[in-house]
């Protein structure tokens, strides 16, 4: 086991959208990294990019499933092992669906809940487990603003956000008085593959600017936050209270945030 001199943050997703680009905003932070995504070619491109940016800082990168939960156990533990223990992980491995309910796409729903909402607390329940060992770290979990309301055409995706976010209502007041801290982020429309075929995403935002309202987020240690918080935390009041045909109408099948 090496001697724990720095910070160390382990991300899951970490291989395209918010996930590539908070890598190396976390890395100009002082953070050294664990990558992790099932893409290994892609996670080697991402590491590469940083050390030429970053050589001071240690990057390994891990090929992970968030579906196969076991793994993901095993794979925090061993990052933890060889890193001297690790100090922020997050939850951020995600896909999107956009099909209608009731259309033959069931099986494209249940890979969205496998991915968002079990592989997310898998690595929540593998990440609890090693900060109480440790007592210390801190756990983010990116959920969306599609958690506030079910968006027509977006079921399974607005659920699994809800799901994972309520989840981790439940870990941090079970980590209530402790040094560990939760924080769940609820991004908005952050321009990343999972939502460029959308026609419409309003208050759009670059990759780049939401990794680093992110990161800021993160430092602050706050519980729960929309990114941006303008106007996210306004509108997401909103969506909860606007009536059924009102969001019909405004929706359009949109499934913003996340990943």
């Amino acid at each position: 086991m090496s001697t724990h001199t720095s910070k160390t943050a382990f991300l899951t997703g970490a291989s395209s959208g918010i996930g590539q680009a908070l890598a190396p905003e976390l890395a100009a932070r002082g953070y050294d990294l664990v990558l992790a995504a099932r893409r290994i070619d892609s996670l080697e491109q991402v590491k590469q990019d940083i050390a030429a940016r970053f050589p001071q800082r240690r990057v390994e990168v891990r090929a992970l499933d968030v579906t196969r939960y076991a793994d993901v156990q095993s794979t925090i533990a061993a990052a933890a092992e060889e890193n001297g223990g690790l100090d922020l992980i997050i939850a951020n491995a995600g896909i999107g669906s956009t099909s209608a309910i009731g259309h033959g796409n069931f099986d494209a729903d249940r890979a969205v809940i496998e991915t968002n909402v079990l592989g997310a607390m898998a690595t929540i329940e593998a990440a609890v487990a090693l900060f109480r060992r440790q007592n210390r770290g801190q756990i983010v979990v990116i959920s969306s603003v599609a958690a506030f309301r079910g968006l027509p055409g977006a079921g399974s995706y607005s659920a699994s956000k809800a799901a994972i976010a309520v989840f981790a209502d439940a870990a941090r007041a079970e980590l209530h008085g402790t040094p560990i801290r939760v924080t769940t982020l609820f991004p908005g429309y952050i321009d990343t593959p999972i939502n460029q075929d959308m026609k419409s995403r309003p208050f759009l935002i670059g990759v780049d600017k939401g990794a680093r309202i992110i990161a800021d987020l993160i430092e602050r240690g706050v519980q729960t936050s929309t990114v941006p918080v303008y106007p996210w935390n306004m509108v997401g009041k909103l969506l909860r209270v606007l009536p059924t045909g009102v969001l019909v109408k405004s929706a359009k099948g949109a499934m913003p945030g996340g990943n």
